[in-house]
């Protein structure tokens, strides 16, 4: 018996050996609605950046069917907007109204969701007065059941994906230590984003000189060096209307041009990651008085190396960056400070 194992054995390792294994393969089965039809659809590998396959919608379905032996977290994209998310892997996968069945990850993906809103609406059920007792335990619960997620399978694209959704580096030292301590994570797309936008901040943090871009909007382009480095401060606010925090400090930054308008600043809003309709009435519902330039979308993002808003940079009259990232109180500081010592 222990000549025939090990019989078995070699025979295994000569297969793999003249590469006769045979491969895995998925079946994806995407029900997009007869909308689509005729369009091509693409399965889009986001730890590559890049797309993988390609399928016609017939009849409201995009049917995927290749070899793959490994895992990765990938969306259907149609038109170049997303259809879906789900994790890839060798199995038999269903996707409808964006969900995405079968495949042990995805199940495995499912479940720690129904886990964790189980858990949320626990807490939430509680009366206020326990909530606030006990919100360090149940967050602890939130937390502990994610690691494990991620512990359990960092050799495949649920637990890259959990670690992505955990870590933000915040320097390249910080992101290549995390990479040498997880190989798995090695030429990561979204890494490699991260790596290029800690990059950009970096060449344009506090006494730097600015660098320049232009957004095009309804025929008419603006750069950046119209206003800046031309002999005047200028603070920059990059926002969406949608976002909260934006909101919040256009009443800090209606204070400091009431203060030192008079004295010289300019003051400019540039609309990233919004819909310009969404943007102009965001201006005039919270009545902005400077110049805001429309549709920047991601292009400051990409030279200034922002990842969340607000992000708020002060310009010296030569466009030597001042200020960055600062909000309230902080940025009236600084503002101060750059005006005192002129």
């Amino acid at each position: 018996m222990k000549s025939q194992i090990f019989s078995a054995c070699g025979v295994a390792l000569l297969l793999v050996a003249c590469g006769t294994q045979p491969k895995s393969q998925y079946v994806v089965t995407a029900n997009v609605g007869p909308d689509f039809d005729g369009k091509t659809a693409y399965i889009y590998d986001s730890f590559k950046g890049e797309n993988i396959d390609s399928a016609v919608v017939a009849n409201g379905t995009a049917l995927f069917t290749n070899d793959f032996e490994n895992s990765t977290y990938a969306y259907i994209m149609i038109d170049d907007k997303s259809a879906a998310d789900f994790f890839l892997t060798p199995d038999s996968i269903s996707i409808t109204e964006g969900i995405a069945k079968g495949g042990i990850l995805n199940q495995k993906n499912d479940d720690f969701w129904k886990q964790r809103m189980a858990t949320i609406e626990e807490f939430n059920s509680l009366p206020d007065s326990l909530q606030k007792e006990q919100y360090v335990a149940f967050q602890n619960r939130l937390d502990s059941v994610e690691n494990a997620l991620m512990e359990e399978n960092m050799d495949n694209a649920l637990g890259i994906k959990t670690y992505l959704r955990q870590i933000r580096p915040e320097t390249i030292a910080q992101l290549d230590s995390i990479i040498n301590a997880h190989p798995s994570l090695n030429g990561n797309n979204i890494l490699e984003k991260q790596r290029s936008a800690l990059l950009a901040a970096e060449e344009t943090s506090v006494g730097k000189k600015f660098k320049d871009f232009e957004v095009t909007y309804n025929d008419s382009t603006f750069r950046l060096s119209e206003v800046v480095g031309n002999g005047k401060y200028v603070l920059v606010d990059f926002w969406a209307s949608w976002c909260g925090p934006c909101i919040r400090q256009t009443s800090v930054i209606k204070d400091i041009l009431k203060e030192y308008g008079p004295k010289g600043l300019e003051v400019l809003g540039v609309a990233v990651w919004d819909e310009p309709e969404k943007t102009l009435q965001g201006i005039k519902d919270h009545d902005l008085p400077w110049r805001n330039i429309i549709n920047a979308q991601n292009i400051p993002s990409d030279v200034y190396g922002f990842q969340g808003i607000p992000c708020i940079i002060l310009f010296g009259p030569d466009g030597t960056i001042l200020s960055r990232d600062q909000q309230g109180e902080e940025l009236k500081a600084d503002v101060a400070k750059a005006f005192e010592s002129k």
